[in-house]
Formats: structure tokens, sequence, C-alpha cells
């Protein structure tokens, strides 16, 4: 498998994540059918369309591939049939975040840096893809965004992390398929473990008087 070709089916896995994690918080914020299938499309596309926008690939790929529709949307036709099993995961919301947010964090870093960005631009633009759809998520199901509340577990820490791991790998040639597959599950599998653990980044310093 070329890394183009693994780039992109990572990018469709991550679209599903999503867009189970938009549906779930649609049918937990009580919304019809046709509020289900929004936030499934606006929570897997979100981060790519920004991304495609900023690099100047116009229309963004979301708009080029039937798939980057078709596949969020199967995602809300099988939660909003069989959200009572996957309900009853619990986490099922955060685990599906979490996967969402690894994937991306890859795809948005190499699609950056295949567009000519340098590391630290590329970097940002991978953690803007990983979470963008997730805020666009949480506002509209009217909810303060999780990425900026202080009580919130580690969020754009750990895509920070997987965005450097993967720029770091890309200008040194390293960042084979299979390498791109382990930093989005390290991603992943940090976010999962700072939910876990309770890992929070910290607020503002408080001054003594």
């Amino acid at each position: 498998m070329s890394p183009d070709t693994a780039i992109y089916v990572l990018e469709l896995v991550g679209l599903f994540a999503f867009a189970t994690s938009g549906a779930l918080m649609a049918i937990r914020s009580d919304f019809d059918v046709v509020g289900i299938v929004v936030l499934a499309e606006t929570t897997a596309l979100g981060g790519g369309v920004l991304r495609d926008v900023i690099i100047g690939a116009h229309p963004p790929a979301a708009f080029r591939d039937p798939l980057y529709l078709v596949i969020p949307l199967v995602a809300a036709a099988v939660t909003f049939f069989f959200h009572p099993q996957v309900a009853r995961l619990g986490i099922a919301v955060l685990i599906f975040d979490a996967g969402g947010l690894g994937l991306y964090t890859v795809t948005g870093t190499v699609k950056a840096l295949d567009a000519g960005l340098g590391m630290l631009q590329a970097v940002i633009l991978g953690v803007t893809t990983a979470v963008g759809g997730g805020v666009l998520r949480d506002v509209l199901a009217r909810q303060t965004p999780e990425l900026f509340q202080t009580k919130s577990e580690l969020y754009a820490v750990p895509s920070a992390i997987g965005a450097i791991i993967v720029a770091v790998a890309y200008q040194s040639g390293w960042l084979l398929p299979a390498a791109a597959a382990g930093a989005a599950v390290f991603v992943s599998s940090f976010r999962l473990l700072a939910l876990w653990r309770g890992w929070r980044a910290p607020g503002a310093w408080a001054v003594r008087r």
C-alpha cells in the first residue's frame, strides 16, 4: 500500500469515527434525524474542510469525493438504529472521538506537509484538522467545547505531540504507512489514557496578594 493510499484509508476511517461521535452526541442532546445527520457530517468534515481551505485545495476533498459525504451518512444511520447498544458502552462518544482525533492528526499533518507548509505550520494545521470537527460538534450541541474547559482531560496536547512525531518522521523519510497508523494509535491511546488517569492541562495561575 502506497503512503498516499494509506493516508486516504486513515482519513476515511477517521470520518466514520468522528461521524459516529457526532451522531451519538446528537442523540444524547435529543436531536431529530435531521440534527443527527447534520451533527455527524459536521463533526466528520469540519476540520478537514477548514484544512483544505487553508492549504488552497479547492474545492475541499469533502466536495470532490462522494465517500467523504457517504461515510458520515452511513455512520449516522448505523448510530440512529443501533444507538441503544452503542450507548450501553457508556464512553462510546469518547472512544470514537479519540479514534478520530488520532486519525485526523496524522492525515491533517501529512496533507499540510504535502502542500509545502513548514513543520510548525503543519503541526498547527494537523491539530486544527483533528479538533475542528469536535469543536463544531459541541457548539451545535449547545455545549462549551471540551477543548476549552480546564476540567476536561487532555485533548489538543496528544494531538500536538502526535503531529510533531508525524512531521519529524515525514521530513526524515520514515513516515511509512505502518508508521502513520502507529502515530494515529499513539494519539488515540494518549487521549484515552488521559481520560482514564484524569490528566488535565493547567489553567491560569492564581496570583497571591
